[in-house]
């Protein structure tokens, strides 16, 4: 059996709230036009999920064609398998297990933060050698240190981005920037002032933070629910100046 790793615990956490938790709504409504832009119509594409986790979004990703997967964890691929997702391996980012030139589209979900940045040049290089020529990654990473807070230890977050440091390795290992936004601007005071009062409070351990990914009471989820609805619909004709989150969408040449 599985040794419970933050990870672990964390994929456990997100996998009994991502339907409903407003994070995760808010999170579909911001990836979901850029997935469009990459596949632009076609429905046969091939697509890799980097740190597939629950497998959500390898169902998701079924109607753009075939969708592959890989997690560091065994748990990532059991929940997968239980959403009928059969085609993930075990594998890193930094050590990716399929050939080269294979994937219309790549995705990475919050799984850069875990890496230094001699790993994420690493990450980086393996997303361009999977991708087909013209091939699009799409990443979204945790965003500006000053929000570091209680799940940033669960997540076990090396560190969190600025537009520019994601822009900068992207753009090192030979990709080309199409978007670049911060994300989850509307609940940014709200949360600026949550993880303020846990720094302030003490940062739990890993083991300390309990489930900080719990779903809240129900007005308050359809009230922040519906805050990054709206926002979605804004960042389809403006980027965001700043977030929780770095989202970007690059090609390969």
């Amino acid at each position: 059996m599985e040794h419970k790793t933050s990870l672990t615990v964390l994929l456990e956490q997100t996998d009994a709230v991502e339907h409903d938790h407003f994070w995760f709504r808010g999170f579909r409504a911001f990836t979901d036009p850029l997935l469009d832009r990459a596949a632009a119509g076609r429905t046969n594409l091939t697509l890799l999920d980097c740190g597939c986790g629950t497998g959500l979004n390898m169902q998701r990703f079924q109607r753009y064609g075939t969708v592959f997967g890989f997690d560091i964890t065994r748990l990532g691929l059991e929940l997968a398998h239980q959403r009928k997702q059969q085609r993930v391996a075990q594998g890193s980012t930094t050590q990716i297990p399929f050939a080269g030139e294979r994937f219309d589209i790549l995705t990475s979900f919050d799984v850069l933060v875990c890496l230094d940045e001699e790993q994420e040049a690493e990450a980086f290089a393996e997303f361009f050698r999977v991708l087909k020529p013209g091939g699009h990654v799409l990443i979204n990473v945790a965003a500006l240190e000053i929000l570091r807070g209680a799940h940033s230890a669960v997540a076990m977050e090396v560190r969190r981005y600025r537009r520019r440091m994601l822009r900068h390795g992207l753009e090192r290992a030979g990709f080309r920037i199409e978007r670049l936004t911060y994300t989850n601007a509307s609940l940014f005071p709200i949360m600026l002032a949550v993880r303020l009062a846990q720094r302030l409070g003490g940062l739990p351990s890993a083991e300390e933070a309990g489930n900080n990914l719990a779903i809240p009471a129900a007005p308050v989820n359809a009230a922040f629910g519906a805050a990054l609805a709206l926002e979605s619909r804004i960042l389809r004709l403006i980027d965001m100046p700043i977030g929780s989150s770095v989202l970007c969408l690059a090609r390969k040449p």
